[in-house]
């Protein structure tokens, strides 16, 4: 089941009397839009979903605690300056704060580690607040929604060799992770699972020469590899591309993907590559391709802070227009991490610890890690 909502506004704190019901007061309208999807890292199943809040009250509510569990089994709670790192307000345009004001929304990003066996298949929360310059904590319980499943198809790799920069960061309040698009009368976050590939030198560097010179770069020009065979579903050339990264334009939101291919992998999914090379796409909608097939190659079209790859899988065959889902690589080999993004580019990544290939099947890269394709 790919989308799931669930939503309670009034909390019951007893039967529905006529005592208790003068006692009811409206709280939170608390929902999921996108069902909870899980994804394999270094050995460890990770929960990402979003949960979204709207003040139904006419009073502040302060947000105290968040807690989701699997029947009875605890399995994520949060609180304090944690949860306010995770919450983003609707109508603020930072981070930070837990108190949500009367009819406002906020949405809380939710990553965390599941514990070992099977995946849960429903979750349930239970939500603590304040009202504004009170200390009794009141509770919202949402019904259970529903999760999906691990994704079926392990993907081919979307480039050849490396060593490859895999880039996100789920916590970065403008990375793909924290970035909705509201059309076609519906809010969606495609990019929820997305990564950036840079292709980096022995040195961890990026370009040669004079690096604001898009090709110098060390990955312009790489063959865009087909994930699975598929039908292409979408393709978009035409969009300039700037020769210098630092006099790239604004783009109108339905460039900002530059040029790009979607490919249909089956099941409801599409695989979408963004930022591709002016002129250099292969194929065009409707063709059927093979795993491994070269589709076009990377580029600098679209807003971009330098040539890379965008890839994410998604549920619709349009950049902005699909709900971002779970996909894992069959193999790659880890190299090596960046711990401290600040250095990127400048200085060689921080090693796996092991002289020998560390192999990774059926996986994601970890956040920010440095990986080799076949």
């Amino acid at each position: 089941m790919s989308r799931i909502a669930v939503a309670i506004i009034v909390i019951l704190c007893a039967p529905l009397s006529r005592d208790a019901a003068s006692h009811m007061r409206e709280s939170f309208d608390a929902s999921i839009p996108a069902a909870p999807g899980h994804v394999e890292i270094e050995g460890t199943r990770w929960l990402l979903y979003e949960l979204h809040l709207t003040n139904f009250s006419e009073e502040p509510l302060h947000l105290r605690k968040i807690d989701a569990f699997e029947g009875d089994r605890l399995l994520f709670s949060q609180d304090g300056p944690e949860l306010a790192a995770r919450l983003v307000l609707r109508s603020s345009s930072g981070l930070g704060g837990e108190i949500v004001g009367p009819g406002q929304g906020a949405i809380l990003y939710v990553e965390f580690p599941l514990p070992s066996g099977p995946p849960p298949r429903t979750l349930r929360h239970r939500i603590d607040y304040t009202r504004a310059g009170g200390t009794q904590v009141e509770q919202t319980a949402m019904g259970a929604v529903t999760v999906q499943g691990a994704p079926k198809l392990a993907l081919g790799p979307p480039l050849r060799g490396g060593p490859w920069a895999a880039i996100y960061g789920w916590h970065w309040p403008r990375g793909h992770r924290r970035v909705f698009y509201a059309l076609d009368g519906r809010a969606r976050l495609p990019g929820r699972f997305a990564i950036d590939w840079v292709l980096l030198d022995e040195r961890g560097l990026q370009a040669h020469g004079d690096v604001d010179l898009v090709a110098n770069s060390f990955g312009y020009g790489a063959d865009v590899l087909a994930v699975a065979s598929g039908r292409v579903a979408e393709v978009r050339d035409g969009v300039e591309e700037s020769q210098r990264i630092s006099t790239n334009p604004d783009h109108p939101l339905e460039d900002a993907a530059g040029n790009f291919v979607v490919l249909e992998l089956g099941d409801g999914r599409f695989a979408v590559y963004e930022h591709l090379k002016p002129n250099s796409i292969r194929v065009s909608r409707g063709q059927r391709v093979h795993r491994g097939e070269v589709l076009a190659s990377l580029g600098f079209t679209g807003d971009s802070t330098g040539p890379h790859l965008h890839f994410h899988v998604a549920d619709g065959p349009s950049p902005l227009l699909g709900e971002g889902v779970p996909f894992v690589f069959e193999k790659f080999t880890r190299l090596g991490h960046f711990e401290d993004m600040a250095h990127f580019g400048s200085s060689r990544w921080l090693e796996s610890g092991s002289t020998q290939p560390h192999i990774r099947k059926r996986e994601r890269p970890a956040p920010n890690a440095v990986v080799l394709f076949d």
